[in-house]
């Protein structure tokens, strides 16, 4: 009943996997000032971790979200077609050559890349040595577990063993622990299988700001207006984000 009350009236009733709701999801995101602030905030943490230099930044999973506004030369793109991207591809089959690549961005995307191990091995070919993957993600903590597993529509699984799941929709099938299962749980079985690919970085962040916005199927508990004063009590419990966090932003250097 609670889901139904607050369900977003444009994408209600959608099928996750059908473009339209990527589509429509673009106009909740453009019209939720809340949650438009935090993918402005998520997008300026990701630019100032991309490495200086001329290259193509590839962003997979483009259609819902605006990063082009702030990279004008951003190859976007999508594992369906959906208006306004540059390509329609699989992360796990990328159409370019050897080190051709300055890096990837992605906003809530590899968690929904069923064969992660091809995404990573396509992704350490790609990106030139100093390229970067970066990406913002789900994250296990205590406060998370609680939202993920019962308040979230998607997939939640930390206790897999392995990083890969089914093959299905390609938003309904996920595994919202798999981005902590990879760069946290199996850190060095990561760097085992990946000896080009290094974490740079995992912050830890957002515990309550996106739950607060609804994302972009449930209608905004707070208006635009009182996102920096959010923001800003979030900044203040940093020091517990390992107990708090709901999404960590994360960049992987590809070395030489």
């Amino acid at each position: 009943m609670l889901k139904k009350l607050f369900s977003h009236p444009l994408t209600r009733r959608l099928d996750i996997d059908a473009p339209r709701c990527t589509e429509l999801r673009s106009s909740v995101i453009q019209n939720k000032a809340f949650l438009r602030q935090i993918y402005i905030n998520w997008y300026k943490s990701l630019i100032m971790l991309l490495p200086p230099g001329e290259g193509p930044v590839l962003e997979l999973g483009s259609g819902s979200g605006f990063l082009k506004d702030f990279i004008p030369n951003l190859l976007t793109s999508d594992i369906f077609q959906i208006k306004g991207i540059d390509f329609v591809l699989d992360g796990q089959r990328l159409p370019f050559k050897d080190t051709s690549l300055q890096g990837i961005v992605m906003v809530d995307v590899l968690h929904h890349i069923h064969d992660v191990t091809s995404f990573l091995a396509e992704a350490a070919r790609c990106i030139k040595p100093g390229g970067l993957i970066v990406m913002v993600e789900p994250w296990v903590t205590r406060w998370s577990a609680l939202v993920y597993r019962y308040l979230h529509h998607e997939p939640y699984h930390p206790e897999t063993k392995k990083w890969d799941f089914a093959e299905g929709g390609p938003l309904s099938q996920a595994n919202l622990a798999l981005p902590w299962l990879i760069f946290a749980r199996d850190r060095k079985e990561l760097e085992r299988r990946f000896p080009k690919l290094r974490i740079q970085q995992v912050t830890l962040h957002s515990p309550f700001c996106y739950l607060l916005s609804g994302g972009v199927s449930l209608r905004s508990l707070l208006p635009g207006c009182l996102f920096e004063t959010c923001r800003q009590i979030e900044n203040m419990l940093m020091p517990w984000m390992g107990s708090l966090a709901m999404f960590a932003t994360i960049a992987l250097v590809r070395v030489k």
